[in-house]
């Protein structure tokens, strides 16, 4: 009777196991860091599991006072640089990519940031783009900082919301992408007049234009989000548009369109993991981070989804980025004031559940 019982309750637990492991695979995930519990962490995952959750990042999340509203990482450093609005709030906060609070900043310079992007992340000390959408005498630009906050440079003019004749006169940037050439790409129009994507030399001069307002090939309305891969292809999240749209880098030429992907909400960021194997595009109003299979050389092709990391209603994801040296994702997130870190499945299976 002793054996039976030894076995039965090996039985039960192997079954709780089974039971465990598959709600960390396809169910809902309702666990809550002890110190907010105020704080969304549900999620579900649907498709192929490919990231999840480390509810111990950061360590501090009660740091967080406004809105989330931009994330990038400095993966040579280890260093999260996180872009907020609200009222008595430091603009930015910075953690380590373990989760420890490193430092906060602040200043007059910045209004209403939106998005944020580290260039040079392989050096200690790269710079920080900031694209400044607030109508405010500093509005309407995009600046570069120093780590610490030390204002270095700005384009476009300060307080003067932007026409479609100079280039570098911005309504509303909503991202900026700093290629590791020196080239700059902008996207310029979220809600404004503006809707462009610009590509700019490492001496400001700029090298081409799309600014034509539509949804026709190569138009653009409310473009939010770029990034460039290795292919020297420019992927643009069309948002107005309900589409990505992909160029040329070298030419600005019309390459493709993905838009069967996104017929319920549109693509907010685009990043790629760093294995190349997936696009990152983040849905705002169907709190969505998908993941879509990412083309190789040649032609683009049609879009893909593998796998879908479902968050809380009303966390509002906003934009995305990638850890180049672990493939962590970071996630800003506007009503749920907070960023999350997914970590991808295979780095400590035990460790976050």
């Amino acid at each position: 009777m002793k054996k039976k019982g030894s076995h039965t309750c090996l039985l039960a637990a192997t079954m709780a196991s089974i039971l465990l492991l598959m709600m960390v695979l396809y169910g809902t995930i309702n666990s809550q860091h002890p110190d907010s519990p105020h704080f969304k962490h549900d999620y579900q995952l649907l498709g192929r599991p490919l990231f999840k959750l480390d509810i111990s990042w950061p360590k501090n999340p009660e740091l967080f006072g406004g809105k989330a509203f931009g994330v990038a990482v400095n993966h040579y450093a280890e260093v999260v640089y996180v872009a907020q609005r609200g009222d008595d709030v430091p603009k930015i906060l910075v953690f380590t990519t373990s989760g420890d609070f490193l430092m906060s900043w602040n200043s007059s310079t910045l209004e209403m940031p939106h998005g944020i992007f580290l260039a040079d992340p392989d050096s200690p000390n790269p710079t920080v783009w900031i694209t400044d959408v607030g109508n405010g005498p500093y509005g309407h630009c995009i600046k570069q900082y120093s780590p610490s906050g030390n204002l270095l440079q700005v384009l476009g003019t300060p307080g003067t919301a932007g026409n479609r004749l100079n280039p570098l006169q911005f309504d509303q940037p909503a991202e900026v992408f700093v290629h590791s050439s020196g080239e700059i790409y902008i996207v310029d129009g979220d809600g404004g007049a503006n809707n462009r994507l610009i590509k700019l030399s490492k001496d400001l001069e700029v090298l081409w234009v799309h600014g034509e307002r539509g949804p026709g090939l190569a138009q653009l309305y409310i473009p939010h989000s770029v990034t460039v891969d290795s292919y020297q292809r420019v992927w643009v999240a069309d948002r107005g548009n309900k589409r990505i749209q992909v160029f040329d880098a070298a030419t600005g030429d019309w390459l493709a369109t993905w838009g069967s992907c996104f017929t319920e909400d549109s693509p907010y960021s685009v990043r790629l993991t760093p294995d190349k194997k997936y696009m990152v595009v983040v849905q705002l109003n169907t709190n969505q981070v998908s993941l879509l299979e990412a083309p190789p050389v040649g032609v683009v092709g049609q879009c893909h989804v593998v796998s879908v990391i479902q968050l809380a209603d009303g966390v509002k994801p906003h934009l995305v980025d990638v850890d180049h040296k672990t493939g962590s994702l970071y996630v800003a997130e506007i009503d749920a004031g907070q960023v999350q870190k997914y970590v991808p499945f295979h780095q400590g299976e035990s460790s976050f559940y």
